[in-house]
């Protein structure tokens, strides 16, 4: 198994859950290129998750999954299974490092994404958005663009300038660490589509860049308008044009 294959497994995973965290168990992780663990571990990629509770019993050939009991003694933890099926079987220890987990999730993935790229953080997350995650803005050779990392039909997508980009196309893992396809980013954002990819509503822009305000205001930046306004591509009128624009009011419905 190839680095690579094993980030391919990761996305997989990720988008038949829309990006919610998925669990890794200590026995798959055996079976991983020691490099590519130690790349997803150093990025923050793969981080512990709580003991499993429950796994398949090695008591007997049935392989039944089972709730597991943990016991804490003054000389280290114990685990065992409770047989409640079989009477010649009754209590089935199982070794405690078989519970260990690991978790990731997309909000990770776009977290490091931001990072990987160089890109400014979008600020305080909306914890709101499921399927949605702001990476940030993404400046090619001639446009600029917001770039995002989707969940859409069973994967997770970039989408930045109108266009669309499974991540598993720009994103590789060797052994060495993580890569960013930042060519074919630069390609794409500098070919915008109007009226395709992933699309913002004002509303959502205007939220969004309230909270990137909110967020260089808290960190004490003086010209807290002018940083985010410079980061989103436009003039600092504009930015206080949006923010000042307030949503429009939800219609009542006519009674019939």
């Amino acid at each position: 198994m190839r680095s690579q294959d094993v980030l391919r497994v990761l996305l997989d995973r990720l988008g038949a859950t829309d990006g919610a965290a998925i669990l890794i168990s200590e026995q798959e992780l055996a079976q991983w290129p020691a490099g590519a663990i130690a790349a997803l571990r150093s990025l923050g990629l793969l981080v512990k998750a709580s003991p499993a509770s429950s796994v398949v019993c090695p008591g007997c050939e049935d392989e039944c999954s089972m709730p597991v009991h943990l016991v804490q003694y003054p000389t280290g933890r114990a685990a065992f299974i409770v047989c409640d099926r079989r009477s010649d079987i009754s209590r089935v220890p199982v070794p405690t490092d078989q519970l260990e987990q690991w978790q990731t999730s997309a909000a990770l993935f776009a977290e490091r994404l931001t990072r990987l790229l160089g890109l400014c953080p979008p600020g305080v997350p909306d914890t709101l958005a499921t399927t949605r995650w702001e990476i940030g803005l993404f400046k090619g050779r001639q446009h600029s663009s917001h770039l995002v990392l989707t969940s859409a039909e069973g994967s997770l997508k970039l989408t930045l300038a109108g266009h669309s980009v499974a991540l598993g196309d720009v994103l590789f893992l060797e052994d060495g660490g993580f890569e960013v396809d930042r060519r074919a980013l630069t390609r794409l954002v500098d070919q915008p589509i109007a009226g395709g990819g992933d699309q913002e509503s004002a509303a959502q822009r205007r939220e969004r860049l309230q909270r990137r305000v909110d967020a260089e205001r808290a960190k004490g930046t003086r010209v807290f308008l002018k940083t985010v306004a410079e980061e989103e591509g436009i003039n600092l009128s504009r930015l206080k044009q949006i923010l000042a624009a307030k949503p429009e009011p939800v219609k009542a419905r006519s009674k019939w």
